[in-house]
């Protein structure tokens, strides 16, 4: 029997093009659809791999496709949303997508154009795209105001890279949005109590995926592409998959193999297990993780099974803000604080999120952030450590949170952050804060805090 030949509902065009209307209407996130829509229709890697890179590229990209399309559509009539996303990811093949033959975009465009409304939509949809193509789209030159200009081509909102431009400065601005359309490395923290760091670039190398150790972290091994997870490292427990950013978090917070840790954010367990890989039970070691919801406590319990430290992680379902009415004062070595954040560390991973933040939303964090740090502050020792981080590269939910804390606790004070010296382009005035594009990870933020003796 021969195969049947693929319908246009089953191609990688038609697929992206519904998880592109969801993320629109913000009926999910990119990433989740993503994966879930791998499985659903069981496409093959080929199709999977061109959808995907079709629904990130769109998204990353989506004010530089509305701009060169816009001429093109200025005297149509209304379009409907789902038009205008085909549109967009057509002319994304065609810009940015060298390899993929111009004939295959616009037939399929046309034909999903008729499957999804009718023939008319289909002439439209073919008119526009070989208008694009015998015209070409417009220059950003034609945009004569450089911050406008800059937010057309690094696809970035209006309104952040004024911010950006505000924090660090037009040239920066225009580094880190580059940076965030060149796709992530992958990366996998080693537990190198099983196995060295060597021993493991070695094993995965001849597992057939070329990796690099990090020069962020001294756990992290980084990987242009591959499937980390596949590797025999992964399936034995030794090896998790994690930003290079938010492995300096644990060694940070200095632990002692008898220390007395409280994770008050804590799933889905990245960091807690991370944590837990300097603690010893016979001595006493513990790290107590929280999460608001139960589910994500059986996530943080699976974590801790398949990375075998179980034996000191103890993971409860509380509030981090209400951990002032749980715990008695000073019950903890160590705390961390891995705040909730408006994720804007995460634009190359998660790039939808640039479209939803608004300015006000670091101000209902930040209050937040303060409310969990305020309600952990008599719960360290003295002496002891909280550990505060973000996945943001926001100064509200980040030093202004750190200024504010410190203004109504003299108790504590700044001190030097341990394995981050060597981040220099990050680390100042005893906080790190890592852009995206310093070493193409997250963008992310550490600080720690000592409790003096009163």
């Amino acid at each position: 029997m021969k195969n049947k030949p693929q319908t246009i509902q089953q191609t990688p065009r038609f697929v992206a093009l519904e998880l592109l209307i969801k993320v629109a209407s913000q009926q999910g996130y990119s990433n989740v659809l993503v994966a879930d829509a791998i499985k659903k229709h069981r496409l093959s890697s080929q199709d999977a791999g061109l959808m995907t890179e079709i629904v990130y590229g769109t998204i990353s990209r989506r004010l530089t496709l509305e701009y060169y399309l816009a001429p093109f559509i200025k005297d149509a009539k209304k379009i409907d949303a789902w038009v205008k996303e085909l549109l967009l990811l057509s002319i994304y093949q065609l810009e940015f997508l060298d390899k993929v033959p111009a004939y295959s975009i616009l037939n399929d465009a046309v034909e999903i154009a008729k499957t999804k409304g009718n023939a008319g939509i289909g002439k439209f949809v073919n008119g526009v795209l070989r208008n694009i193509q015998r015209t070409g789209v417009p220059e950003l030159t034609e945009i004569k105001d450089v911050e406008e200009r800059l937010s057309i081509e690094v696809s970035l909102p209006l309104w952040l890279v004024q911010r950006l431009v505000q924090q660090i400065g037009i040239e920066e601005t225009s580094a880190l949005g580059h940076s965030l359309l060149i796709p992530s490395r992958v990366s996998g923290r080693i537990d190198t109590r099983f196995v060295s760091l060597e021993k493991a670039l070695a094993d995965i190398n001849d597992e057939g995926i070329e990796v690099v150790s990090s020069e962020v972290s001294r756990f992290g091994v980084v990987a242009d592409k591959g499937f980390l997870a596949g590797t025999s490292l992964f399936k034995a427990g030794q090896m998790t998959i994690q930003d290079e950013s938010s492995m300096l978090v644990a060694p940070s917070m200095q632990i002692k193999p008898d220390s007395r840790v409280l994770d008050a954010c804590a799933a889905p367990g990245g960091k807690t297990t991370h944590i837990a890989t300097f603690l010893e039970s016979s001595k006493g070691g513990e790290v107590v993780a929280l999460d608001i919801h139960d589910k994500k406590i059986k996530l943080i319990n699976d974590n801790a099974r398949r990375l075998h430290v179980e034996d000191v992680v103890t993971a409860r379902a509380l509030d981090a803000r209400k951990v002032d009415e749980v715990y008695p004062d000073e019950t903890f070595d160590r705390i961390l604080v891995d705040a909730p954040c408006s994720g804007l560390g995460l634009l190359r991973r998660k790039p939808d999120i640039k479209y939803q933040k608004k300015p006000e939303d670091f101000m209902n964090l930040q209050k937040i952030q303060l409310e969990i740090l305020e309600s952990v502050a008599k719960k360290v020792k003295e002496w002891g450590i909280i550990a505060y981080s973000t996945c943001t590269i926001m100064p509200e939910e980040n030093q202004e949170v750190m200024r504010l804390f410190l203004e109504r606790h003299p108790e504590f004070e700044l001190m030097d952050i341990k394995g981050v010296t060597h981040l220099s382009k990050s680390y100042q005035d005893k906080m790190l804060q890592i852009y995206p594009h310093h070493y193409h990870t997250d963008g992310f933020f550490i600080s720690c805090l000592r409790r003096k003796p009163q």
